[in-house]
């Protein structure tokens, strides 16, 4: 990992921003047509074929195992319910508050690191825990005439199944490579999607209304993944990660301007606490192995 470009991973953030961004523009787009488990079937399909596609054009096709299946699948059941969820939660809540509840995903991560890698729970990881539920306080203002919608319950559970993704990737990442670990999840998740979408003998097929919409949610999810793991491998998450905060004022300008939703300040403001909590557990954690 490279310390000497930050304008670089600065830019691959912008390209995760945007396809994040729209992602969530699509999966509007795309609920008056197909429910969520159908919108996961299209997008993993799509993606089996690109990633299948490079992995060939690549040579890597090889590098498929079939070892540690059961993580695998557990890694692909937490991303599946957390993705499901999300698409949800855009559809039945401000996109200001899904995004903001999202930054939560790492504290999870952090906080359940200890039960499934064996990581120790610090004294600077649990303030930023108890941080990171004040921020999430302050989004959901509790008390304020606000109720706990379907919606923001669906983005809080989701960061819980991302940070279950990202658990269990990071297992996954010590023995296997990038591409066995792509083509499992496309495929592991277009079967849950088939099962799921199809459990009522009913499927909508792509109507060339939705299909433009299905096309840009599989391939900017992909996009937004792989931009991403540039940008880290650019620079240090210390850096990385403040850029990501953008996303949060970014989709919340677009949900004033194409949904007429109010830009709410507590929402920024429980954010910015979030993002404080993760900001300053990275910047120890970053600190730590630097004196390794």
């Amino acid at each position: 990992m490279s310390d000497g470009h930050p304008l670089h991973a600065a830019k691959w953030m912008l390209g995760a921003i945007v396809s994040f961004t729209a992602m969530a523009i699509a999966g509007r787009a795309l609920a008056v047509a197909h429910d969520t488990f159908e919108i996961m079937t299209y997008r993993s399909l799509i993606g089996v074929v690109i990633v299948l596609g490079v992995a060939a054009r690549a040579g890597t096709l090889h590098q498929i195992t079939r070892r540690r299946l059961h993580v695998h699948l557990t890694r692909n059941a937490c991303h599946f319910t957390g993705q499901n969820l999300w698409f949800f939660a855009i559809t039945a809540a401000p996109l200001a508050q899904v995004f903001a509840l999202e930054f939560t995903t790492p504290i999870w991560a952090m906080l359940l690191a200890p039960f499934f890698l064996g990581e120790r729970l610090t004294r600077i990881r649990i303030l930023s825990a108890a941080m990171g539920f004040a921020g999430v306080l302050v989004v959901a203002q509790p008390g304020l005439g606000f109720t706990l919608t379907p919606g923001l319950m669906a983005a809080g559970i989701a960061a819980i199944g991302f940070a279950g993704t990202a658990i269990f990737t990071r297992m996954l990442t010590r023995t296997e490579t990038i591409t066995c670990i792509l083509v499992y999840l496309t495929t592991f998740q277009a079967v849950f999607g088939l099962i799921t979408a199809g459990y009522d003998g009913e499927v909508a097929l792509p109507t060339l209304g939705s299909a433009p919409w299905l096309l840009l949610v599989g391939c900017a999810g992909l996009l937004a993944h792989f931009c991403m793991t540039k940008a880290l491998a650019l620079a240090p998450a210390a850096v990385v990660m403040p850029i990501d905060f953008a996303r949060l004022p970014i989709i919340a300008l677009v949900g004033m301007a194409f949904y007429a939703e109010p830009l709410q300040w507590p929402v920024l403001a429980g954010a910015l606490v979030i993002f404080a909590a993760n900001f300053i557990n990275i910047r120890a954690e970053t600190r730590i192995a630097a004196d390794r």
